[in-house]
């Protein structure tokens, strides 16, 4: 059940009769039109845009089209008023009926209330994570963890087709250095002393690899040149780390469908075949590339190379994929493995981006767009830098990891549902505080704990009321009347309720998870505030005296449940029934 849709059927319907009527001409593109909740709770319960979107193409005044598309939509039953406002914007309001029936459909739908057909099964691929293969997950790969799983339960809640998926860096340079660290740790569980030179991995967490690699090897590789046993211990040591990867995203509650090797696209053609689509459509060339402004890219060569006209697609420069030397650039195995997903079928991809990638994100848009011949769209979504602090002073490095705070130092501390809320309490592409001693905190200034002591709170209702003898199921509350239901903190609440489908299916178009968080945060702010008022009017409390009334009122707060289980299944945290 989504009000604001059912509105807006209403809303269009009206137009449809006015142009039936000769009031509006025909052939109105409605597509603009919109029901949502007034920027003042005040003017109305809902506001639509309708004449002001009509009245440039219906060549009418929009407050002549606004009064007539009022008086039509006076007569809904579910209509309490329209009124007109400004140059003709339209405040509607309902009756109390149809706030009180919205609590029976909650809990009629429990977990499919809010799920949306808007996705109409197309198929979407969002990549995130994709940490190089070389050491544990730190705190930013967290948070692009959170961000990327959350879209991606966002975007299945919302009716989509979607694919988890992990690139695994595993075709450049960073896994011989990985290789190389591993092997000093080899020699270390050999006895003898390691030499972790400047620009090696000089964290404990290869000290396992080491002793893995003597288990297999002994020491039959000691004091062999680098060429006997390179390729071995890249390989080695890469399943290795990706196992620990693997299981630091178990601890944070993330699963992956898909993991893609960059490596398995070397000596199989994938590169050149990309490429060629490309040289096809006239986009591959050779030249040279004036210097740049500023800093100069590691792809930056003062001699002819082979480049891709990203220009044509929005880029600024025009990007090169080889060297002269006739390597291979960075950006050449990207374009292959983005056009894998175009070629497996996706109808949208998202990759989720550290902020530091920031410079990448135009060049990959232009690639997908060239190879998909602008079918596929790509929306890059950057993921800003986390500042960790405790006891009010930043939080020191991990000495497991040697150089940076890992998702397990972040997790051991707080446990993953606290670690993914907090995540998710600002936009990813703003910078994020994470305070270990306020996450943790029982106040309303710490949104996790806000959220979820409603949630408990409302489970306390209604073990209270099961004690009392108030029948409490699903189905029974599902049937109440819900009448009694009449105080303006009670309509409040439900109206809050109300807005869950419409922001579920806003959240999912703009692949914006973050705003499941901070409705959860308000509608949590509403529960509290129904329940405190209780505090001073006893006719608000929600367990009662007179089995029907409480009933009605329970049933108000099991539907509140229902939606934060709901938004916090979308956020992938389990929801408290308790607090300790």
């Amino acid at each position: 059940m989504n009000l604001f849709t059912e509105l807006r059927t209403v809303v269009t319907g009206a137009i449809a009769a006015m142009q039936a009527a000769g009031d509006l001409p025909e052939g109105l593109d409605l597509a603009n039109v919109a029901v949502e909740p007034p920027r003042d709770p005040a003017h109305g319960d809902m506001a639509t845009n309708a004449a002001m979107v009509l009245a440039k193409p219906a060549g009418l005044p929009p407050r002549k089209i606004a009064e007539a598309l009022a008086a039509r939509l006076g007569t809904d039953e579910r209509v309490a008023e329209v009124e007109v406002a400004g140059p003709g914007f339209l405040n509607i309001r309902l009756k109390t009926g149809v706030w009180q029936q919205l609590v029976a459909a909650v809990l009629s739908q429990q977990g499919d209330y809010g799920r949306s057909a808007m996705g109409q099964g197309v198929k979407v691929n969002v990549e995130f994570v994709s940490a190089n293969p070389t050491g544990p997950m730190h705190v930013g790969h967290t948070r692009g963890a959170v961000v990327g799983d959350a879209m991606a339960k966002l975007l299945a809640f919302a009716g989509y087709d979607v694919t988890r998926e992990y690139y695994i860096n595993d075709g450049g340079a960073q896994v011989d250095v990985l290789a190389r660290s591993a092997y000093e740790r080899y020699r270390e569980a050999n006895g003898q002393e390691p030499e972790i030179a400047e620009g090696l991995y000089p964290g404990d967490y290869l000290i396992p690899v080491g002793q893995a690699l003597k288990e297999k090897y002994g020491d039959s590789l000691l004091d062999q040149p680098e060429s006997v046993w390179l390729a071995d211990l890249r390989e080695f040591a890469t399943t290795q780390m990706m196992q620990m990867i693997r299981e630091d995203l178990a601890a944070l509650n993330v699963e992956m469908d898909v993991y893609s090797s960059e490596k398995a696209l070397y000596g199989t053609g994938k590169i050149e075949a990309a490429l060629q689509r490309l040289r096809d459509m006239d986009l591959i060339y050779e030249g040279v590339l004036e210097p740049p402004k500023g800093k100069t890219p590691e792809d930056w060569e003062p001699r002819e190379q082979t480049l891709f006209r990203s220009t044509l697609h929005g880029d600024d420069v025009d990007r090169p994929v080889m060297k002269s030397d006739g390597s291979w650039t960075y950006f050449a195995p990207d374009i292959a493995y983005h056009f894998d997903k175009v070629e497996r079928g996706f109808d949208l991809l998202i990759d989720i981006f550290g902020a530091d990638h920031g410079g990448y994100v135009k060049r990959m848009k232009a690639a997908v767009a060239a190879l998909s011949n602008g079918r596929v769209p790509l929306d890059v979504k950057l993921v800003n830098l986390v500042k960790l602090f405790k006891n009010g002073e930043p939080f020191k490095m991990s000495k497991r990891a040697g150089t940076f705070v890992t998702l397990r130092d972040v997790v051991d501390q707080v446990g993953a549902d606290v670690t993914r809320f907090v995540m998710l309490t600002r936009k990813n592409d703003a910078p994020l505080d994470f305070d270990f001693d306020k996450v943790l905190e029982q106040s309303k200034d710490n949104p996790v704990f806000y959220v979820q002591y409603a949630n408990a709170r409302i489970n306390s209702v209604l073990r209270k009321a099961a004690e009392a003898g108030v029948e409490v199921d699903d189905l029974t509350l599902a049937a109440t009347d819900f009448s009694a239901l009449g105080h303006e903190a009670e309509i409040t609440l439900i109206k809050k309720l109300a807005e869950w489908p419409r922001l579920v299916e806003t959240a999912a178009r703009s692949n914006e998870p973050h705003r499941v968080a901070f409705y959860l945060y308000e509608l949590a702010s509403d529960f509290h505030g129904l329940w405190n008022r209780g505090n001073d009017e006893p006719s608000l409390r929600f367990v009662q005296d007179d089995p029907a009334m409480a009933q009605a009122k329970i049933g108000l707060a099991r539907a509140t449940g229902v939606v934060i289980s709901n938004g916090l299944g979308i956020l992938g945290v389990t929801p408290v029934e308790e607090m300790r």
